[in-house]
């Protein structure tokens, strides 16, 4: 048996500070001198990016939906293993999922591993009201193990003391801390929810900021004592399968700048046990692609950067002659809009790659949002044998104009893809498309991609 501290951060409802105190947490225990690990619950980039950048370590995904429920649990231990604290942030509320019976919950997530959880209450506007709020939550669920309160957002010493209060008399829940409506504790929000620390213009002295302010306000030793209470974990029945590491032999080409930075660390670490050397690129400033086998331009937010990337003409110019001579690319979302002719976003457009005969245009709302099941069909080029049965989609864009005899990859039986039908543009040896792909046990799409560049590779440079 090995002993894993752990714990949740869980709140009543969505938007009520689990990020900020999440982070914060995370960047106390690290100031202070403590190894913690970082999960997020669900299909999250930009939340984990924040937990990554305070632990100083990759935040790790634990999704109902992407993986199977026998390798959550094995997942989590071989992330956790060895370290002095392990956080999981959950996402929406407590008892909140897609299935009405909680299957897929945090609460769910919490009973499968053990997790004590320490409820955020947002308690702006409230005062002896919290106490049925925490009644009902304690007494719904109770192999949920709900450890301790953290009071959130309250308006000063007066109004504290009576959430106190009310939390001592009617519950039994020990007040971990209180934390005041401030300035000085917010991230910035856009049309996709909280912009990224790679947006934000001094985002390790915010982050800093946040592990003062929280340490201030919660107590952690008693946030560590209640990781520490967290139940003995066995050895996983299905044990994480070691990675088969091989020499490197492909150079993949990564986007990651302002524009580009959604990749799961996972996937990244399995294409470098593939034989991949990642070899970073500025879609915005660097002037051409380099020497590549290959290349993967994932999520971002490319709308809020396309006067940059539109003024890069070398690099446009250098992704379109790529992509027509065969290089092997796949792009998720962003970088489906970026292989467009054109992005548009209000009254404001900029020439993209015109690779793909097609314009991306920003809308108000929401065009795909949520979980998708998809089938790939005999046009995909990695093999229609590749099955993906689960994924996730989040795009406010939609591509308009594509010609009657556009190709795809991907029939989509749930969500909305690119047309509510299809999804995966295919162009020469180019796979784009709005479903963002979560390499699993199951579904292990990083091999079945990196087979696909070493055929092509071969092809152009035969033995």
């Amino acid at each position: 048996m090995t002993p894993y501290p752990r714990f949740m951060i869980a709140a009543a409802h969505k938007s009520s500070g689990k990020t900020i105190v999440s982070t914060g947490l995370a960047a106390a225990f690290r100031a202070a001198g403590v190894d913690i690990a970082t999960f997020k619950k669900g299909p999250d980039y930009i939340d984990p990016m924040w937990l990554s950048a305070a632990s100083g370590t990759p935040c790790y995904n634990l999704d109902f939906n992407a993986m199977e429920l026998e390798h959550i649990r094995p997942f989590f231990q071989s992330r956790a293993q060895g370290r002095q604290l392990s956080l999981v942030e959950a996402n929406k509320g407590l008892f909140d999922g897609v299935n009405p019976d909680g299957s897929d919950s945090n609460a769910a997530l919490a009973k499968l591993l053990g997790l004590p959880v320490i409820l955020v209450i947002d308690c702006q506007g409230m005062t002896r009201g919290i106490a049925p709020l925490l009644q009902g939550y304690v007494n719904f669920d109770r192999d949920v193990n709900i450890a301790g309160v953290i009071l959130n957002k309250t308006a000063g010493a007066r109004h504290e003391s009576k959430l106190r209060a009310a939390v001592a008399e009617f519950t039994d829940l020990p007040v971990l801390g209180a934390i005041r409506n401030q300035q000085g504790l917010e991230i910035g929000e856009r049309h996709l929810g909280l912009t990224t620390p790679g947006e934000t213009t001094g985002n390790a002295e915010l982050i800093a900021g946040f592990g003062r302010l929280i340490a201030e306000a919660v107590d952690l030793a008693a946030i560590r004592a209640i990781a520490e209470s967290a139940p003995q974990m066995a050895a996983a029945d299905i044990p994480e399968p070691p990675a088969k590491v091989r020499p490197k032999d492909i150079r993949l080409g990564i986007a990651r700048d302002a524009a580009f930075g959604f990749y799961y660390p996972d996937d990244l670490d399995a294409f470098e046990d593939a034989g991949c050397d990642l070899v970073p690129i500025n879609m915005m400033s660097d002037a051409t692609l380099p020497d590549i086998d290959a290349l993967f331009i994932g999520g971002g937010f490319p709308e809020t950067q396309m006067e940059a990337l539109g003024a890069n003409q070398t690099m446009r110019e250098s992704v379109r002659q790529a992509i027509k001579d065969g290089l092997p690319v796949y792009a998720e979302c962003g970088g489906l809009m970026y292989l467009c002719r054109t992005l548009r976003w209000g009254d404001k457009v900029a020439p993209m790659v015109g690779a793909i005969e097609a314009d991306a245009v920003m809308h108000e709302k929401p065009q795909g949002r949520g979980y998708v099941a998809f089938y790939p069909n005999p046009a995909h080029l990695w093999g229609a044998e590749f099955m993906t049965r689960k994924a996730h989609e989040f795009h406010y864009a939609s591509i308009e104009g594509l010609p009657d005899t556009t190709v795809y990859a991907r029939d989509v039986k749930r969500g909305h893809g690119i047309d509510g039908k299809h999804d995966g543009i295919v162009v020469h040896n180019t796979v784009a498309g709005f479903t963002h792909l979560r390499n699993t046990w199951p579904s292990p799409w990083v091999s079945r991609w990196v087979d696909f560049i070493r055929r092509v590779k071969a092809t152009k440079n035969p033995a």
